[in-house]
């Protein structure tokens, strides 16, 4: 194999699926001995949709499609469990909601594309042993070694190919503990609720079905706890008795519970990853960061990790990943770390406001929820970053604005940006008079005319001739004309020649 993937979770899925359609030779080991019934993250944020669309169901659709299809459309979402929603119906992206979808829906049809594709997955083969050497990784699962030029550890936050890799996981630990399940209700609230107690805590109700709601939120002195304490309670296992008495005792109702699917506890543990990459071994998804789980960020941040991921691996692979990609500016772990980063610590802003259960931690969440019911510039900032479509990366000095920003879904002579992207080569617009960008097409870089961007972000665009678009579907460079062209498409196309990069030394 090219590559072997640790982990059938959606990011493990999604990364396998995003690299047999760049032609890279993959398959998939999983610790579990069946595909798991439980919901966990059930919330989709619009940028998971649009990196989705890139995946053919084999059938017209896109796996966006049929997700959504699945789930269903909320037009806003909570932040900190605030009462005031944050709004996504002016969002600049063909999915302008939230998708409540049960995660494993979501991994059963990641399941589906990946039989359909023949991609092996191999249930009950646990990861004990990882060993590299200059040249291959040989992973020791279930009994079996299985070898590859390069392993995507994305087994979750105890992750054995972290460990195996010797790559450190500081952070905080725990000191709260919270309740989590999926329950039928007989009198479910129609809208999701977000109910707040100084004295006895928090509890959220979100109807994810018309039979399936989630249940979430935190006992007021189940706060303020030793790490030891805490990782004693998160190992007790949640029953449905103390889930109906904590919801009862936070919001002075019981909406009717009649039963749970799924039980279980959380934790506010804050870890990232020391960095993503060690020679061959990859980390994506809670393998690199693990927080308090708020609103499903980071589901949504894996599966764009295993995005970014994608492309890049399928060009080192391939033989065709410059230095740019390999150790460079545009890296993996340069781009994604400092996202989750930025997400751990976005968390653990909403760890304070929900759960500091006091006359200051009100006053907090009142001003705070101001700044979202006014839906000014705050509110607008957190559902760009919430959305994931406000996530940028650097770009080199001089280089035009829009560089490193996510492309919009512009129309094309026919389709989109998004359904045109595909993990194994650049998408180059042409938005010249007279489309005179052909000639720079070739097997790494496709050429569609494309019309004028008339979002919120048409300034921008105004002047643009020439916009190169990663597989990700970010700028990769953009110019009024197709002077400097040629020299960008070579510094992102022109592989590599020093074989130790891939090594990492």
């Amino acid at each position: 194999m090219d590559v072997i993937v640790v982990g059938a979770g959606p990011v493990g899925m999604t990364i396998a699926a995003l690299l047999d359609t760049a032609g890279v030779r993959v398959e998939v080991v999983e610790r579990s001995s069946e595909p798991v019934r439980q919901s966990r993250g059930s919330t989709m944020h619009p940028r998971t949709l649009e990196v989705l669309t890139v995946l053919e169901t084999g059938d017209g659709c896109r796996l966006s499609d049929v997700l959504v299809e699945l789930g269903k459309p909320v037009t806003g979402t909570h932040y900190a469990t605030l009462p005031d929603l944050l709004d996504y119906q002016d969002l600049d992206t063909p999915f302008p909601f939230v998708l409540l979808l049960a995660q494993w829906r979501t991994e059963q049809a990641l399941a589906e594309l990946l039989r359909a594709r023949e991609v092996p997955v191999h249930y009950g083969a646990e990861v004990t042993e990882v060993v590299q050497s200059d040249d291959e990784v040989r992973v020791l699962a279930g009994g079996t070694w299985h070898s590859a030029r390069y392993v995507v550890g994305a087994d979750g936050a105890h992750s054995a190919v972290r460990k195996a890799a010797g790559i450190a996981f500081p952070g905080t630990t725990p000191n709260a503990v919270g309740f989590v399940g999926d329950v039928r209700l007989a009198h479910p609230p129609e809208h999701s609720l977000h109910l707040w107690d100084q004295e006895r805590g928090s509890v959220s109700v979100i109807p994810l079905t018309d039979t399936a709601t989630r249940v979430f939120g935190m006992r007021a002195d189940d706060v303020g706890l030793t790490a030891a304490q805490a990782r004693r309670r998160q190992a007790e296992p949640l029953t449905f008795a103390e889930l109906a008495d904590s919801v009862t005792g936070i919001s002075g109702r019981d909406f009717g519970l009649r039963d749970a699917s799924w039980l279980s506890r959380s934790s506010n543990s804050a870890r990232h990853a020391t960095t993503y990459r060690a020679g061959r071994v990859f980390l994506t998804g809670d393998a690199g960061h693990v927080h308090l789980p708020a609103g499903g960020q980071g589901f949504n941040v894996g599966i764009q990790d295993a995005t970014n991921l994608a492309w890049k691996l399928a060009a080192e692979v391939a033989g065709r990943a410059p230095g740019l990609l390999i150790t460079g500016e545009a890296a993996y772990d340069a781009e994604r770390r400092p996202v989750a980063e930025r997400l751990v610590a976005d968390t653990q802003a909403q760890d304070a406001l929900m759960h500091t259960f006091s006359p200051a931690g009100a006053a907090l969440r009142s001003l705070f929820g101001s700044f979202i019911a006014q839906g000014g510039e705050v509110a607008q900032q957190l559902a760009g970053a919430v959305s994931g479509l406000a996530v940028a990366y650097p770009h080199p000095d001089g280089a035009h604005a829009l560089v490193g920003t996510r492309a919009p879904d512009l129309p094309l002579t026919k389709g989109s940006v998004l359904r045109a992207l595909r993990p194994d080569r650049f998408l180059l617009l042409d938005l010249t008079a007279d489309a005179s960008l052909a000639k720079f097409g070739s097997p790494q870089v496709e050429v569609r005319t494309a019309a004028l961007h008339d979002g919120p972000r048409r300034a921008a665009w105004d002047s643009v001739r020439a916009a190169l678009i990663r597989p990700d579907g970010y700028v990769a460079y953009a110019a009024s004309s197709p002077a400097g062209l040629a020299d960008a498409v070579a510094a992102w196309l022109e592989p590599a020649s020093q074989p130790d990069a891939v090594r990492g030394k």
